[in-house]
């Protein structure tokens, strides 16, 4: 995989994720899963273990969690407690480190740069709108339709088309290694963050560079932030 680690400083445009990634929402995270916890039964759990266990396709993950599969209207009752409990915490999530520096620095070199998320478009698009970020991407891309497979690579793959952005010049900053899959199916290229729902040690198994900031993560791109 050592093709794979290489850093790209070819690329032309970044696709940014958002929970994770650009805003700082662990603590709303862990608090809405320890209410579905709560809500069918199970002890709450930490961050450090759910950062350990956390993946897509999202009910394997919460049925492992939850120790058994779900049974008629289940799956809809455990995301309805989950939103309620993390859009009030919602308002608590700022902005990750840097990640403002970050989105001023790319388009500065020259580059472009769009949002692609697997939250629902029709939240997203005024999330982003209400944080004055709107004017720093191309294009924002929310979850728009139900994919073949619970992973962002049809998602991704539909990104880049309506922006006629050839994937082989676009990197996918991402904190899962979801993300990490989605670059690698459509042809483009990822840098995946410490700072959301996955340990290092999962990103590090993809193959692809790891970075501890959104800063960081860009100026392995060859722009510098600051």
């Amino acid at each position: 995989m050592a093709d794979i680690a290489t850093h790209r400083h070819d690329a032309t445009h970044i696709v940014w994720d958002w929970n994770g990634t650009l805003l700082d929402d662990n603590h709303a995270n862990i608090a809405a899963v320890n209410r579905i916890c709560a809500e069918f039964g199970r002890d709450p759990v930490d961050l450090e273990y759910w950062r350990s266990v956390f993946r897509r396709p999202l009910l394997s993950c919460y049925e492992e969690l939850l120790g058994r599969c779900f049974i008629d209207g289940e799956w809809q009752r455990l995301n309805n407690a989950y939103e309620r409990c993390y859009d009030t915490l919602l308002p608590s999530c700022e902005l990750a480190e840097g990640a403002t520096e970050a989105l001023r620095a790319w388009p500065e070199a020259g580059r472009s740069q769009s949002l692609l998320s697997m939250a629902s478009h029709d939240g997203l698009v005024p999330l982003v709108d209400e944080r004055g970020l709107t004017h720093h991407f191309t294009r924002i891309d929310g979850r728009r339709f139900d994919a073949t497979h619970d992973s962002k690579a049809e998602h991704l793959a539909a990104h880049l088309q309506a922006q006629e952005i050839d994937p082989a010049t676009a990197v996918l900053i991402g904190d899962i290694d979801d993300d990490a899959h989605a670059a690698h199916a459509v042809g483009a290229h990822a840098i995946l963050v410490t700072t959301g729902m996955m340990a290092r040690w999962r990103l590090e198994a993809t193959g692809y560079p790891v970075a501890d900031t959104v800063t960081e993560a860009v100026a392995r791109l060859g722009a510098g932030v600051g």
